[in-house]
């Protein structure tokens, strides 16, 4: 575990995040809502979605916004 995983990571877990547009083959649609529930050593930020997926977004391939409580 990194230092950039560990600080951005742990801040990130429990925070709900909106899906602008994935670059997938199978892709959560535009609009949708979920919670992070791990970021992972490459970065990828996994989601528990809303419509009952889970899958991870990669920052600066996919397009999302991370929600502020």
């Amino acid at each position: 575990m990194n230092i950039f995983q560990t600080n951005k990571g742990e801040s990130l877990v429990g925070k709900r995040i909106v899906l602008d547009h994935m670059d997938d083959q199978d892709p959560i649609p535009a609009g949708a809502a979920g919670t992070i529930f791990h970021v992972d050593g490459w970065g990828q930020i996994h989601v528990k979605w809303d419509n009952g997926r889970s899958l991870a977004v990669i920052p600066g391939k996919d397009k999302f916004q991370i929600e502020e409580k």
